[in-house]
């Protein structure tokens, strides 16, 4: 039984067809990254797959159950967590507090005290690297720190499922090169499964993802292991907008030794 199944979902807006019957499944322990130009309903497919919005078609399948009509919060503590592109902190608050509530709004929190809450705030704050900053504001952390932050809010939920939205935009090759090993690293240690959805960071999709779904005018263009993906002549028209021998050359200068001159 598949972690997650989208069965055909279809999403409009007005005449808009944002997303036009996509069919995904989501294995335990899988990583994959969901891509596409901009437009090309990713966002809408994560939405869909987070609760916060209800397909007009399809149905959302998590562990054999039907969720399509469930919201946000109800869908987080059956494990289901998600980051946001922007980080959204409680800002006020310090930053062991903020990866707390992850702990006491997930599956674990029916079972936690406020007081085991912050011990599991402490263990995430140690994974991600915020031990200095765990009694500052949440406000005052840098854009990289507030992000790192958000994951560890998130896994603090104790996810079976991680949506990340596009978490390393913004970021330099260093971070972007960290994000991907210690990605890599939860997925093994917190046996989860991660989709990750970027726009146009190839050096993270490769370094990344086991599969790789692309989407294009809504609809699911390519699902394929992550190198026959990128190489898929479709892919390389509708992502890169240019023939494959130009996809190489870029190919090469976002991941080759000269990609940590620049961002990726």
């Amino acid at each position: 039984m598949s972690l997650l199944k989208l069965d055909r979902v279809t999403k409009r807006f007005g005449g808009l067809l944002a997303v036009d019957h996509v069919s995904l499944e989501i294995e335990a322990g899988e990583l994959i990254a969901i891509v596409g130009p901009n437009g090309a309903g990713k966002t809408t497919l994560f939405n869909i797959m987070s609760g916060v919005f209800i397909p007009d078609e399809g149905r959302v399948i998590f562990e054999g159950r039907d969720i399509s009509r469930l919201p946000p919060y109800k869908r987080a503590p059956l494990g289901i967590g998600r980051t946001f592109q922007i980080p959204r902190p409680f800002s006020s608050a310090t930053v062991r507090e903020n990866i707390a509530i992850g702990a006491m709004f997930g599956t674990l929190g029916k079972k936690v005290s406020v007081d085991e809450s912050l011990k599991i705030a402490d263990r995430y704050i140690d994974m991600v690297g915020l031990q200095l900053h765990r009694g500052k504001a949440a406000g005052s952390l840098t854009p990289v720190e507030k992000k790192m932050m958000e994951i560890a809010r998130a896994l603090a939920m104790n996810p079976k499922l991680l949506l990340m939205d596009e978490a390393m935009a913004g970021m330099n090759p260093k971070d972007i090169d960290h994000m991907v090993a210690f990605l890599m690293r939860i997925k093994d240690e917190e046996k989860i499964s991660v989709i990750a959805m970027v726009e146009h960071i190839m050096r993270a999709v490769a370094g990344l993802a086991e599969r790789v779904m692309v989407m294009h005018q809504g609809a699911k263009l390519v699902d394929a292991a992550t190198t026959e993906a990128l190489s898929d002549p479709r892919v390389v028209e509708v992502y890169f907008g240019g023939a494959p021998k130009e996809f190489k050359k870029n190919w090469k200068k976002t991941n080759g030794p000269e990609s940590d001159k620049g961002t990726a």
